[in-house]
C-alpha cells in the first residue's frame, strides 16, 4: 500500500424516505489496499457499495473518489472504476471474447487496443482456450472469472467486487483468490463485500463491520478477532435442545458462552484445557470441537446475528 488516499468517507447517509439505510459511516481507502464491507443482510452494505460506485448520491455526507467528488464528477470517476456484481450479467448468446470486446466499447476503446486487451484478459482469467465458446455453454466459475476479467477491460485504478466468489466450489473461489491477489500485486485497490469470513481473512488487508447502517468496528482482520474473541472456541454440541440451562453451568468455564440453535460456544484462552475442566465437571456433550476464533465470532459478539441471517 502506498499511504496515498484514494477514497474518503465522513459522516455518510443515504436515507430511503423515512429509512435511514446508511447513518453517518466514516472511513478512508488507500490506493493499492484491499478493503471490505462485512455485515449481515440489511447492515448498509449495498447502499455504501452504489455510493461508492459513483452511482447513488449519498444523501448527506462526504464522499471523494480520486480526489473528486461523485456528484459533480460521476462519469469521470466511473471510467477509472471496475465493477463485479453480484449477479453476473453477460450475453450469454455471445462468445466469451465478444463479451470483453463488446464491454470496452462502453469506455470507448479503439477495436484494436480491445483486441489486446481482451487476450490478455482472457490469458489473465485462464480462458483463452475457451475465448470462442458461447458463454452460456461455461461452468458457474468461469462465468465469475469472466466477469472479473470484463471488468477489467478499462484497467480500472479500483476494482469493487460484490459477493465475488458465491455460489462456487472452493476450488473455483481459490482459483479467483489467486486472480485477485495477482491484481492487489499489480497496485489495484480491492474493495470487496462477502458472506464468506474465511475470504475476508484471506483477502482483505483491513475491513469494516457494519450493522444497521453503522460501522461497529474497523481494523485487519486478524486485529479485529484478537481485541473482539477469544485466542480459542469450544464449540459443544449436546443431545439434547436445553442449552440454557447448560449455559449457566458452563459459564464457570470461559470469558463468555454463545447459546445457538445447534451448539454452545465457550470463548476461552485454552481450549483444550477447558474442555478437560468440562469433563472433569460431569458435563457430557455429544460431540466437542476447539478451534481458533474467527470472524464469525466477531461477528456474533458485535451483532448477535450470522452474516446470513
Amino acid at each position: 500500500m502506498s499511504g496515498e488516499r484514494i477514497l474518503e468517507a465522513h459522516q455518510l447517509v443515504k436515507r430511503f424516505g423515512d429509512f435511514t439505510a446508511v447513518d453517518g459511516v466514516s472511513f478512508a481507502i488507500d490506493r493499492g489496499e484491499s478493503f471490505g464491507f462485512l455485515g449481515p443482510n440489511g447492515a448498509g452494505k449495498t447502499s455504501t457499495m452504489r455510493m461508492i460506485s459513483a452511482v447513488s448520491q449519498p444523501t448527506s455526507g462526504d464522499l471523494t473518489i480520486f480526489g473528486l467528488d461523485p456528484r459533480t464528477n460521476g462519469p469521470l470517476i466511473r471510467g477509472r472504476l471496475g465493477v463485479v456484481p453480484q449477479e453476473d450479467t453477460l450475453e450469454l448468446e455471445l462468445s466469451v471474447r465478444l463479451n470483453l470486446e463488446m464491454f470496452g466499447r462502453y469506455f470507448d476503446l479503439p477495436r484494436a487496443t480491445l483486441r489486446a486487451r481482451a487476450a490478455e484478459l482472457l490469458e489473465f482469467a485462464q480462458l483463452t482456450d475457451r475465448a470462442n465458446d458461447r458463454v452460456d455453454d461455461l461452468s458457474g466459475g468461469l462465468k465469475r472469472r469472466l466477469t472479473i476479467a470484463r471488468a477489467l477491460i478499462n484497467r480500472p485504478e479500483i476494482l469493487i467486487l460484490d459477493e465475488p466468489t458465491t455460489g462456487l466450489d472452493p476450488q473455483a473461489r481459490h482459483l479467483l483468490w489467486e486472480r485477485l491477489y495477482r491484481l492487489k500485486r499489480e497496485g489495484v485497490t480491492l474493495i470487496i463485500t462477502t458472506h464468506y469470513m474465511d475470504e475476508a481473512e484471506q483477502l482483505c488487508d483491513r475491513l469494516v463491520v457494519m450493522d444497521h447502517g453503522t460501522i461497529v468496528a474497523e481494523g485487519a482482520p486478524r486485529d479485529l478477532i484478537v481485541h473482539h474473541s477469544t485466542r480459542e472456541v469450544v464449540e459443544l454440541r449436546f443431545s439434547t435442545d436445553a442449552h440454557d440451562g447448560l449455559a449457566e453451568r458452563l459459564e464457570a468455564f470461559a470469558r463468555r458462552v454463545e447459546v445457538l440453535p445447534d451448539r454452545v460456544l465457550l470463548y476461552v484462552d485454552d481450549g483444550d484445557e477447558t474442555l478437560r475442566d468440562v469433563h472433569a465437571a460431569g458435563i457430557s456433550p455429544a460431540s466437542a470441537l476447539v478451534r481458533r476464533s474467527s470472524l464469525e465470532d466477531v461477528f456474533l459478539r458485535l451483532t448477535g446475528r450470522t452474516l446470513v441471517d
